[in-house]
């Protein structure tokens, strides 16, 4: 969920609104919140805008500046519409296209799913027309938030109240994540370095932020992905609470995590910087600086993504990256064919604005067919769309 307009009304419920509002923000969500002229009897604005961090609308025309509130921008701007409460008499103006406050007017010019969480008495709430206004409702595509049941304002006890803030996210984010391309599909992804120790201390390492793996992570799972996440050592923090992250700190370690997760994974996307070699021998305690010259033995890791190339079944996707130097396009050919890869991500350390810590990547993908898309400089979360368009290209396949 990206931009959500919420609809407040005049209910009792308005007060559930204030933790709904902390939740779609958790969730990271920009919340633009809409109140009815009576739903401001419940609960202040004031409220609402300090926890949604925007101004709340409640007017057609701000009075004091006659600045107009465009109900049509709201409306194409809001990728879900969530009226939270609905009161009776607003399912009634949805149902016949009454028009009369801001609310109703972004109803009606919206574009975007539009799911609405009843809050009544039982009586009401069982009352035709209250139910002919949901059925009709949901012929126009509207999707029903059930309320629950339990205590009522009145002192009755039944159906009527509205859905507790929780479950409005859990339904909503349910009912959207099934509609993305990439629905319960199980991806895997790794990111950041690995550290390989030399003693307590040191390590062998590399300069990979894991900022390419984490947008890509975050992407996958924004288009409706089961992700598990695999990262070395990493500052980044996922935007998504849905990825299952596995943290690790050696090339061995971060095998391990892909040997346990690749068998049931649709695809994987393997972007981590794995370091090539480790030591042969760890240090117990920390070395001692010497006068004379230090060297260390190491012998070479164990090569993920050629390991995971030779388990690879039909239907698995496998992607690989290639951060080169020189001889490019060659090198990552090369790669490709070897290791068993769908399609490779090259970027090279020669292209400014490419390469470790930035903010922003220039790629070229090379599929298995030879197939190459080069791209311009992008910001990584652009780059990480582009690379989870292809997957999903190689999906449908």
């Amino acid at each position: 969920m990206r931009n959500v307009v919420l609809g407040i009304c005049g209910s009792i419920a308005a007060y559930k609104s204030a933790t709904l509002v902390r939740l779609l923000i958790k969730s990271g969500a920009n919340v633009q919140v809409v109140m009815t002229p009576d739903a401001t009897n419940f609960i202040t604005p004031l409220t609402l805008s300090t926890l949604s961090k925007n101004p709340v609308l409640v007017d057609y025309f701000v009075t004091e500046t006659g600045e107009w509130n465009n109900h049509v921008e709201l409306g194409l701007w809001a990728d879900i519409l969530i009226i939270a409460p609905a009161s009776a008499n607003t399912l009634a103006k949805m149902a016949n296209g009454l028009c009369d406050n801001l609310l109703m007017a972004v109803y009606l010019s919206a574009k975007c799913p539009v799911y609405f969480a009843p809050a009544m008495d039982l009586d009401m709430w069982k009352h035709s027309a209250t139910q002919a206004n949901i059925s009709k409702l949901q012929s126009f595509g509207n999707i029903l938030i059930p309320p629950g049941t339990g205590e009522l304002a009145s002192g009755l006890h039944g159906e009527g109240r509205m859905a507790e803030p929780e479950e409005v996210i859990a339904f909503v984010s349910a009912d959207v994540k099934k509609k993305l391309p990439l629905a319960d599909q199980k991806i895997l992804v790794t990111a950041g370095p690995t550290y390989e120790a030399i003693d307590p201390v040191r390590f062998i390492g590399n300069h990979s932020s894991g900022k390419m793996g984490f947008a890509i992570a975050d992407e996958l799972a924004r288009l409706g992905a089961d992700v598990t996440l695999v990262a070395g050592p990493s500052a980044q923090i996922s935007k998504h609470n849905s990825i299952k992250r596995i943290d690790v700190t050696s090339a061995a370690e971060m095998l391990d995590a892909c040997l346990q997760n690749f068998k049931g994974s649709k695809a994987c996307v393997m972007s981590a910087a794995v370091a090539d070699y480790t030591p042969v021998s760890v240090a117990e305690q920390k070395i001692k600086k010497q006068e004379a010259g230090f060297s260390i033995e190491v012998k070479k890791t164990t090569d993920i993504l050629s390991e995971l190339g030779k388990q690879k079944k039909p239907g698995q996707i496998l992607v690989g990256f290639a951060l080169e130097t020189n001889n490019e396009e060659k090198n990552a050919v090369d790669k490709l064919q070897k290791k068993n890869l769908d399609f490779i991500v090259l970027n090279s350390l020669n292209d400014a604005g490419a390469g470790f810590k930035k903010d922003t990547n220039k790629i070229t993908i090379i599929d298995n067919k030879l197939q190459k898309t080069a791209y311009d400089l992008k910001s990584k979360e652009d780059v990480a769309r582009d690379i989870c368009t292809k997957i999903i290209e190689f999906i449908k396949k």
